[in-house]
């Protein structure tokens, strides 16, 4: 069952973006509780799509209701302020939280999930066009950030 195939999936997803188990545990059930209300109209093809795209609007709904700065909000530290016990995924976790919305979301669904352009467009409901352009985009924000990072630990 679908469900079962991708409970996982979507649970690491939900909390990659969250950073918190309870939030991202409610949001993943909200997602099966949506799903099965919907079971008559939800395509078996589909369904993968159809929950990670209703687990994506689900976590942004969330972050914009709880305006959490927490989970995406945060900006880097100030230049010559960079706290040097930063383990390397701290840091990269720090800069995703730079990104908007969208582009983390693709960047966690390609590089950490490991969904291709055309999945990734049907869960975010974009063409695979605009995922190319915001996951590029969104590369060379990481890299940019990065590269000032690495600047001030030398």
């Amino acid at each position: 069952m679908v469900v079962e195939e991708q409970a996982q999936n979507l649970f690491g997803y939900v909390f990659q973006y969250l950073k918190n188990h309870e939030d991202a545990n409610d949001i993943v059930q909200d997602v099966f509780e949506k799903l099965w209300k919907n079971r008559k109209k939800v395509e078996v093809t589909s369904a993968k799509s159809w929950m990670f795209r209703t687990g994506h609007n689900a976590l942004i709904n969330f972050v914009k209701k709880k305006n959490r700065t927490d989970y995406c909000g945060e900006s880097l530290p100030e230049r010559g302020k960079v706290d040097h016990s930063f383990e390397t995924k701290e840091i990269v976790e720090k800069v995703l939280r730079t990104l908007p919305p969208l582009q983390k979301s693709i960047v966690l669904l390609r590089d950490l999930e490991g969904y291709n352009y055309k999945e990734i467009s049907e869960i975010l409901d974009v063409s695979e066009s605009q995922v190319k352009v915001y996951l590029f985009r969104a590369r060379k924000k990481i890299q940019k950030q990065l590269k000032h990072l690495t600047l001030f630990n030398e």
